[in-house]
């Protein structure tokens, strides 16, 4: 048996309702003719009688009882998963997976999560913890939609990015060391360091940094993981270089932050697959935007 025709099934469920195959033919605003022949194919692909038709209202048969009650289960079934979509495509449902570091995740996205929860609270939006290159791979391969990544970043083909804040890179260090007000390269090259790993965009970031003043950097631990880096740095274990984030908590007593000379930042940007995305998609990019986009 071929497949059922939705439009077909629209037009018995109207004749069942309204009495006649006329008035369903008005009601959907199709001939006459039209409706006869679509309950024609249908009973025809079926095997069955459906409808006895005659001078008097269109009378249900057995079978077209039991199958009326079905097709009517199918259509709701049908517009269901049309004003799904259409809700999807309004942005007002949907799932969105967005890559991120840890601290990005930690600092940035809550109050863009706090507004989207509140203004689209049919979006659901899956934080992935990833690496720059990690996201940038992702979204290449349709795994991903959107993702904050460190910038500069080698152009991928089919992922767009758009900049969005600088923040200042700082030197964290314990509380018991004498330090300089300000710190160089020369001065922290000296000292046990704690980094993130080198498949870090942070961890080109600040080699580059000490290379540009001809001194080389070697991390006595790496960790990609901010928080716990800082916590390392309260214990005594080293320094740290790491952003400035605007959501971030005070260092506790166990730290002092010293600016770093020549100064250091660091640039985010908000990394899509398909700029002209539209749907709940959409509404995370935009979200992102108003809390991300300035200077810090």
């Amino acid at each position: 048996m071929r497949e059922l025709n939705l439009d077909h099934l629209r037009t018995l469920v109207a004749i069942a309702d309204l009495g006649s195959l006329a008035n369903a033919a008005r009601a959907l605003h199709l001939a006459a003719p039209t409706v006869t022949v679509q309950i024609a194919e249908l009973e025809s692909r079926l095997g069955g009688q459906l409808l006895v038709r005659g001078r008097g209202p269109a009378q249900a048969t057995a079978l077209g009882e039991r199958f009326i009650a079905r097709a009517r289960r199918l259509l709701a079934d049908a517009d269901d998963a049309v004003q799904d979509v259409r809700r999807q495509l309004a942005g007002q449902t949907g799932r969105v997976r967005v890559g991120a570091s840890t601290g990005v995740i930690a600092h940035l996205l809550p109050p863009a999560l706090e507004r989207l929860a509140r203004n689209h609270p049919g979006v659901d939006v899956n934080v992935q913890v990833l690496t720059s290159n990690e996201s940038m791979a992702r979204l290449a391969a349709g795994s991903l939609d959107l993702a904050v990544v460190a910038l500069p970043q080698s152009p991928v083909r089919g992922v767009h990015v758009t900049p969005l804040r600088r923040e200042p890179v700082l030197a964290y260090l314990p509380a018991s060391w004498k330090a300089p007000r300000r710190l160089t390269p020369q001065w922290l090259a000296e000292r046990p360091l704690i980094m993130n790993d080198a498949s870090t965009r942070l961890y080109r970031l600040t080699a580059e940094w000490f290379a540009a003043a001809g001194v080389h950097c070697r991390p006595c631990i790496e960790l990609n993981y901010n928080d716990a880096i800082r916590t390392l740095v309260a214990a005594g274990y080293g320094a740290a270089l790491l952003p400035k984030e605007s959501q971030q908590p005070a260092p506790n007593s166990g730290i002092v932050v010293r600016p770093l000379a020549p100064a250091l930042w660091r640039q985010l940007g908000l990394a899509v697959g398909d700029p002209n995305a539209r749907g709940p998609a959409r509404v995370v990019f935009e979200a992102l935007l108003p809390g991300m986009d300035s200077t810090a």
